[in-house]
């Protein structure tokens, strides 16, 4: 919902069939009802006919545990308080819902690792990225949870309730 600057901007969906309505509900709870409908057979009958697209890299966490060593710049997405509770360390916190006014945080001349909780909102700011223009960073599926099963060194865990 904070993405959303104008809630009364008109969107088609492309959904995963079968998603169309949760993707309705969830975008009506945060009060955005101004879906015009979607994309009947989602994304794949958008690439049958033949329609332009971009794909956004991504890796695994054990592909980043492979070369953390040489100390890759990663960029953490989570709420604040997520970050603070435990984090990648050496990682940057640059929150999803304040990425468009820290886009120059965002290295154009480095690559970078972008990684979230679970990987739902690092696609959401990957492709606010990939839109302005970067392309020089790798999304990692499965976000924090799956780094927290590799070798990736993280911060202890600080218990979120004391963090208010």
């Amino acid at each position: 919902g904070e993405m959303i600057p104008d809630v009364k901007q008109e969107i088609l969906l492309v959904t995963d069939p079968g998603k169309e309505e949760e993707a309705v509900t969830r975008l009506a709870r945060v009060g955005y009802d101004y879906s015009l409908g979607y994309l009947k057979g989602g994304f794949e009958a958008w690439k049958i006919a033949g329609k332009d697209y971009e794909s956004i890299s991504r890796a695994s966490a054990e592909e980043l545990a492979s070369i953390y060593s040489e100390n890759p710049m990663i960029i953490d997405v989570r709420k604040a308080s997520e970050f603070e509770s435990e984090h990648i360390e050496n990682a940057v916190n640059i929150t999803l819902n304040q990425i468009n006014s820290h886009l120059a945080a965002f290295p154009k001349d480095r690559s970078f690792f972008i990684h979230c909780a679970g990987g739902y909102r690092s696609m959401i700011a990957s492709s606010i990225l990939k839109q302005r223009g970067w392309t020089n960073f790798v999304d990692i599926r499965g976000g924090f949870k799956a780094i927290k099963e590799t070798s990736i060194p993280v911060t202890q865990y600080v218990e979120p309730a004391t963090l208010l």
